[in-house]
């Protein structure tokens, strides 16, 4: 059975040693640093997009060189700017991949196996396992991370959250094979990044009309560490588990005092 999909068959892939006929997106911003790790992982797919907003280093250079069609737009926040990528996809079929993560080889041979019979109605989550602290991080609520990642635009997409986007989906199912996840160059990295989402996090619950809670500010950040430390086991993972947990317990901090700090 041979499915059309704008420019994309699907034949009998798992016999072939062609392209996948998939279409991987992607949203860039100064990525330089992870760009080509990603798109190196992802050269079996027979069309890939990035949709970059405004890059100042060489990320779009890069992108071109590994055989990506870059489109270029301003920010339109997570969830829009993944589906402007989306939009400009050869193919229905999407996998979509953040520029620090890493398709290995045994999610790309289940992808190609399973893709002739895939339900285009159901959304696909892949487990993503971390990579920080020179070490895979397999506890504290890192692992196994599901996200959802393949998925057929004509039944599903990503909705227009600006943060916390998900893919929308009648139902979905799980594959086995995972993301590796390079999730942060090191642990001022991982800092910087905490100070950038609690500050978005912040900006949402502000939207929502959720306010400042002193009871909230003082016990959530405990409770947080406990969870990923304790009761998620992210002592197992040693010193890089009681560095995470300390800093997101710091992140959820920092939310708060900038919900704070909105109110004026």
């Amino acid at each position: 059975m041979t499915t059309k999909m704008k420019g994309c068959d699907i034949k009998n892939v798992s016999e072939q040693k062609i392209k996948i006929p998939i279409t991987v997106t992607l949203i860039a911003l100064n990525e330089e640093r992870n760009i080509q790790r990603a798109l190196s992982s992802v050269q079996w797919a027979e069309d890939i997009v990035v949709y970059d907003s405004g890059s100042t280093d060489n990320t779009i250079e890069i992108a071109k060189k590994m055989g990506a069609r870059v489109v270029q737009g301003e920010w339109l926040g997570f969830g829009p700017s993944k589906r402007m990528a989306v939009q400009n996809a050869h193919c229905d079929w999407i996998l979509s991949l953040d520029c620090d993560e890493e398709v290995d080889m045994a999610l790309q041979q289940e992808i190609q196996k399973r893709l002739p019979d895939l339900n285009p109605k159901v959304a696909y989550k892949v487990p993503r396992l971390s990579y920080h602290m020179k070490r895979w991080i397999r506890h504290g609520g890192w692992y196994p991370d599901y996200q959802i990642r393949l998925f057929n635009r004509k039944f599903a997409n990503w909705n227009e959250a600006k943060i916390h986007e998900k893919v929308e989906a009648s139902s979905y199912e799980k594959f086995v094979s995972h993301l590796n996840h390079y999730v942060f160059l090191n642990v001022a990295d991982q800092v910087r990044t905490n100070n950038k989402y609690s500050s978005l996090q912040a900006q949402e619950m502000w939207d929502r009309g959720k306010r400042f809670s002193l009871f909230h500010f003082l016990t959530k950040p405990y409770v947080k560490f406990v969870e990923c430390y304790f009761w998620k086991l992210g002592l197992l993972d040693g010193w890089a588990g009681y560095v995470i947990a300390r800093n997101a317990a710091y992140s959820v901090y920092l939310k708060w005092v900038k919900l704070k700090e909105l109110e004026g």
